[in-house]
């Protein structure tokens, strides 16, 4: 099976069909705290539980992972889909479109499939391992920046909860250093959004200093197969246990990765 990725790619599109339709013709309802600041609205359920149904009858062999309900199915599985269903709640309950549904097919650790919808800008990423990155039916392919004055940079929520001070002092100078190197700084909310968008060249990098499966498997392989280079914070190729989401433009990222370096290294003698 994961000798043809792409015959698993229908089987996320489908997914995706349903959670559009659901994120799409229903109010988010009551909000369910999870957290400091962190929530899920109705529809996060909704479309997890009518995702998990979907997969369970088609690929019922194939664990999943969703970040509502956890894991699910035979988790000694080489292959496991990870899923979330509204990736950037914040956004979805106060109505900014910056927000969608993100599915990716993972194997031995390392995305292979990935579909991520963003229901309220009408478009819908895929991939498959080894045959592109598509927006539609486009194909798509990262920005050739040669410039880091020139990149637009998007970094990741800063962090909630506990520990959250100490996480965010390296989000806030990196944030700064950004600002000081780059042409902007954008920070929108979703992950799976930004990591779309490096795929399609409208961002030059993507920085996010956490690795949620369900936020990042989809992503991490479109823009993989779009062209990006996608790493640890450390500059060492993304996997699974990777503590950072780094997606970058393939010229600037030897640049990108160098700043983030100095920047930890300097937070971590503060």
């Amino acid at each position: 099976m994961t000798d043809a990725p792409a015959s698993l790619l229908p089987v996320a599109l489908r997914a995706a069909e349903i959670a559009s339709d659901l994120v799409r013709t229903r109010v988010p309802g009551l909000l369910t705290a999870k957290g400091d600041r962190d929530m899920a609205s109705e529809v996060d359920y909704a479309v997890e539980r009518a995702v998990r149904a979907y997969l369970r009858d088609r690929t019922p062999d194939i664990a999943i992972l969703g970040e509502e309900e956890g894991v699910t199915g035979d988790t000694k599985s080489d292959l496991l889909w990870a899923i979330d269903p509204v990736d950037g709640t914040a956004n979805f309950v106060r109505n900014i479109p910056l927000c969608g549904f993100s599915i990716g097919l993972i194997h031995k650790g390392r995305p292979i499939v990935g579909v991520i919808d963003l229901p309220f800008l009408g478009t819908r990423y895929q991939a498959a391992q080894h045959t592109g990155a598509y927006v539609g039916d486009r194909r798509i392919q990262a920005s050739m920046t040669t410039d880091l004055r020139d990149a637009i940079v998007a970094i990741g929520d800063y962090a909630v909860g506990e520990g959250a001070e100490a996480k965010n002092r390296l989000r806030l100078a990196l944030t700064e250093r950004l600002a000081a190197n780059v042409q902007r700084v954008r920070m929108l909310g979703s992950v799976a959004l930004d990591l779309a968008w490096v795929a399609e060249a409208r961002l030059d990098a993507s920085i996010t200093l956490s690795n949620k499966p369900w936020d990042t498997a989809a992503g991490v392989i479109i823009a993989r197969e779009a062209g990006a280079k996608v790493t640890d914070q450390d500059g060492t190729n993304y996997t699974l246990e990777s503590s950072a989401t780094v997606g970058m433009a393939p010229v600037v990222a030897k640049a990108i990765t160098a700043l983030i370096r100095e920047v930890s290294q300097s937070t971590a003698r503060a």
